[in-house]
C-alpha cells in the first residue's frame, strides 16, 4: 500500500481572528497574508543572493555539511547544517517557523540551480569544436546528464551557452556566467513549520478550517502584532473524504487568497511487469493523442483488435498559437515603449506616457501567460483522463507512451513553436497521477523509429510510404502510412501507436523503475509484429420462444391475379404536376420512410462529429470510451492478395 499525494487549489474568502473573535473581510486577509509572503520572501530572496555563486553551488551540491554528516532532505535544515541563514529586517519580529518557510523557500530555489548546473557543466564538457554533435557526442552527453533530462532542456542550455560564447568568444564557466541569481515567489510555504505557526483539520464533508499566524502591520514589531487566524476552505470535489489533508501553501491571486492544499489517498502500486493487454499511445502535433489496444497470446504474439483511439485537439492547439502570438506581440510592444521612454529625459511629457503604455502593455502580458499556463493545464488533465478512461474500458493494465527525452523538434521555427508548446510533460504526470488512482501502471518506451518502420511485418526493417492522404499514394506526405510489403493502409500515428504497444508488451523484462521519481522506463528495443484479429460477438443469439400450438395450422389461400395492392408505389407511375398549376398529384404523396436511420460505427464515425466525455472540452474530437467484453478472437479468413512490393519509382509517382 502506498500514498498519492496530489494538490487542490482552493479560495479563502474570510478569516476569524481568534483572540477577538471577530471576522475579517476577502481584502484584509489578503493583505495580511500578502505582509506574511513579503516576510518571506525578502528573507529568501536575501539567502539566494547571498549564495547565488559557483563555489556555494558546488558545496550544496555534494551534499556534505561542514561537520562530514550528509545534508538533510528538507531544505531548510540543509541551510541551517550549513550556516546559511538571514536576519530578520532592522525592527521586524519573525518567528523562528516564519525562518523556516523563507529558508525553505531559498533552499529549494538554490537546488534547483545545482541541477541547472549540472545540465550545463555536462553540455559544455562536451561541446563539439563545431557546435554540431556527432553521435558519440550524443553518447558521451547522456552519460554525464541526470537522468530524465529531455531533448528541449539540451536545446534550450545548448543555444543559451551558443549566445554565450558569441558573445564573449568563450564558453561560460559556470551557471553563474549565464544566470543572475533567480526571483523567490511570493508565496509561504507552510509545509516547512509546525503547529506553533499552522495547523489543518476538516470540518465536515467537502470542508475543512487552517490556522495560520498572521501579521497585523506590515511591519510587525513584536509577538502582539501576530495573531492566530481561522480560514474556513471548502474543498473540491476531487479531493476524497478518507484523503489525508497536509499543510497548504499560501499565495495572493489578485483580491484573493489561494490555498494549494497537498492530500494523500492510499493506493496500491501497480505492476510494471506481466500484463496481458496494454494501451499504447503515440504523440502527435494536432492530434495530441492515438491510441491503440493490444494484447499478448501465451506464444508471445502480440494482436490488436484494429480500433483507433484519438484525442484531437486540435481547436485548442490552434486557440494556444493563437494566444502565443498575442503574448509575443505584447512582450514586443513593451520593450519597444521600454527602450522610447529610456532615450528621453524625465523632463519629458512623453516619457511619462510611454512608460504608462510599456506598464499596461506588461499587465496585458502577465494575463495572457496566465491564461495559457490555465489552457496548458486543462488540456493535460483532460487528455490524460481520456487515457485512463480509454484504459479502464478496454482492461488494460498499463498504459505505454513514447519516451519524452528522445522527442526533439526539428525542422522550421513554427512548427518547433508548436511542436514545443505542447502539454506532453503535463499530460505524462496527469497520467501517471490518475493511473495510479485507477490501479493502472505507466510506462515509457523509446520513441525513435516507431512511426518509420511498419507494425505489421518485417519486426521493424520494412519502411513505410507517408503520403498525404490514402487516396493519393503517389505524393510525400505525413499524415498516412502505406506499406508496400503487406498493403497495410491506415493511420501513421495509429501505426505507430501499435509499435509503442509491441515494444512494451515484448520487452517487459527490460523495464527498469527509477527510486527517486518511481517512474517506468523500458531501456531496450524488442521489435515484433502486430496481428490484426477480430473480437467476438457480445450480444448472444436470441433464441425463438416456443408456443403450445392449439391447433391445425392455417393455410393462406392463394392471391387473386386481379387483385391490386394497396401498398403505395415507391416511384410515382406519372409525373407530378408543375407547382404553379394547382391541382392533386396523381399518385398521391410521396413515400415516407419510418425506418430508423441505422446509426454508423466505426473509427471513422468517432471522429466526424465532435463527442461530449468527461475531458471538459466540448470542442475537442475524441473516440468515446466503449467498455468491450472478451477476449480477442481469431483472424480473418478472408483470402488476401500477394503482397507486391513498392518500387521507388512507384512511391514518388
Amino acid at each position: 500500500m502506498g500514498q498519492l499525494t496530489a494538490t487542490a487549489t482552493c479560495a479563502a474568502m474570510s478569516a476569524t481572528v481568534e483572540a477577538g473573535g471577530h471576522r475579517v473581510g476577502e481584502r484584509v486577509l489578503a493583505a495580511r497574508v500578502g505582509w506574511l509572503a513579503g516576510l518571506v520572501g525578502q528573507l529568501a530572496a536575501q539567502i539566494v543572493a547571498e549564495h547565488w555563486t559557483g563555489a556555494d553551488l558546488a558545496v550544496l551540491a555534494a551534499g556534505v555539511g561542514p561537520d562530514g554528516r550528509v545534508l538533510p532532505a528538507k531544505g531548510w535544515m540543509a541551510l541551517r547544517r550549513l550556516g546559511w541563514t538571514a536576519p530578520a529586517p532592522a525592527g521586524v519580529y519573525v518567528s523562528d517557523r516564519v525562518r523556516r518557510c523563507a529558508e525553505e523557500e531559498a533552499a529549494r530555489a538554490l537546488r534547483l540551480g545545482v541541477y541547472r548546473r549540472e545540465v550545463l557543466q555536462a553540455i559544455v564538457a562536451t561541446w563539439p569544436g563545431d557546435g554540431r554533435r556527432a553521435d558519440a557526442d550524443w553518447r558521451a552527453l547522456r552519460e554525464l546528464l541526470p537522468a530524465g533530462v529531455t531533448n528541449a532542456v539540451i536545446a534550450n542550455r545548448t543555444r543559451q551557452v551558443r549566445a554565450y560564447q558569441h558573445a564573449y568568444g568563450r564558453l561560460p564557466g559556470d551557471l553563474t556566467d549565464l544566470e543572475t541569481a533567480p526571483a523567490v515567489a511570493a508565496q509561504v510555504l507552510l509545509a516547512a513549520a509546525d503547529r506553533q505557526l499552522t495547523s489543518i483539520g476538516r470540518d465536515g464533508p467537502g470542508r475543512a478550517v487552517l490556522r495560520v499566524q498572521l501579521p497585523l502591520t506590515a511591519r510587525p514589531g513584536s509577538p502582539a502584532d501576530w495573531a492566530w487566524h481561522a480560514l474556513p476552505l471548502t474543498l473540491p470535489a476531487h479531493v476524497a473524504d478518507h484523503a489525508r489533508l497536509c499543510a497548504p501553501t499560501l499565495r495572493i491571486a489578485g483580491h484573493r487568497v489561494r490555498v494549494d492544499l497537498p492530500h494523500r489517498v492510499p493506493v496500491t502500486p501497480a505492476p510494471a511487469r506481466g500484463h496481458q493487454v496494454a494501451l499504447g499511445l503515440d504523440w502527435g502535433v494536432n492530434t495530441l493523442l492515438t491510441g491503440t489496444v493490444g494484447r499478448l497470446t501465451d506464444t508471445g504474439r502480440v494482436v490488436t483488435d484494429g480500433r483507433m483511439l484519438r484525442y484531437d485537439a486540435t481547436a485548442v492547439s490552434a486557440k494556444l498559437h493563437r494566444l502565443r502570438q498575442h503574448r509575443e506581440h505584447l512582450a514586443a510592444r513593451r520593450d519597444h515603449h521600454t527602450a522610447l521612454a529610456a532615450g528621453l529625459p524625465d523632463s519629458d511629457a512623453r516619457a511619462g506616457h510611454l512608460t504608462a503604455l510599456a506598464a499596461r502593455a506588461t499587465t496585458e502580458h502577465e494575463h495572457v501567460c496566465a491564461r495559457i499556463r490555465h489552457l496548458n493545464k486543462t488540456l493535460a488533465w483532460s487528455a490524460a483522463r481520456w487515457a485512463v478512461d480509454q484504459a479502464v474500458a478496454l482492461h488494460a493494465g498499463v498504459v505505454y507512451v513514447e519516451d519524452l527525452a528522445t522527442l526533439a523538434a526539428r525542422g522550421r521555427r513554427k512548427g518547433n513553436a508548436r511542436l514545443s508548446g505542447q502539454v506532453r510533460g503535463k499530460v505524462v504526470d496527469a497520467l501517471v497521477h490518475l493511473a495510479a488512482k485507477a490501479g493502472i501502471a505507466v510506462v515509457t518506451v523509446p520513441a525513435r523509429g516507431t512511426s518509420r518502420y511498419c507494425p505489421r511485418c518485417g519486426q521493424g526493417r520494412t519502411e513505410l510510404a507517408h503520403t498525404p492522404a490514402p487516396d493519393r499514394p503517389g505524393e510525400r506526405g505525413w499524415k498516412w502510412a502505406i506499406c508496400g510489403r503487406c498493403r497495410l493502409n491506415l493511420d501513421r500515428d495509429h501505426a505507430a501507436a501499435m509499435r509503442i504497444t509491441a515494444r512494451g508488451l515484448l520487452a517487459q523484462h527490460h523495464v527498469r523503475t527509477d527510486r527517486t521519481t518511481g517512474r517506468h522506463t523500458i531501456t531496450a528495443v524488442v521489435e515484433g509484429d502486430v496481428a490484426t484479429v477480430r473480437r467476438p460477438t457480445t450480444h448472444p443469439t436470441r433464441q425463438p420462444t416456443p408456443r403450445a400450438k392449439t391447433g391445425p395450422t392455417r393455410k393462406r389461400p392463394p392471391a387473386s391475379a386481379g387483385k391490386l395492392s394497396h401498398r403505395a408505389p415507391d416511384r410515382r407511375t406519372a409525373p407530378a404536376p408543375p407547382a404553379s398549376t394547382g391541382g392533386q398529384r396523381p399518385a398521391g404523396q410521396a413515400p415516407k420512410n419510418h425506418h430508423p436511420r441505422v446509426a454508423a460505427s466505426g473509427p471513422a464515425h468517432d471522429h466526424l462529429k465532435p463527442r461530449h466525455h468527461r475531458t471538459g472540452f466540448h470542442h475537442v474530437r475524441a473516440t468515446p470510451a466503449i467498455t468491450l467484453t472478451g477476449d480477442y478472437g481469431p483472424g480473418t479468413t478472408r483470402p488476401r492478395p500477394h503482397p507486391k512490393r513498392l518500387t521507388p519509382s512507384d512511391k514518388h509517382r
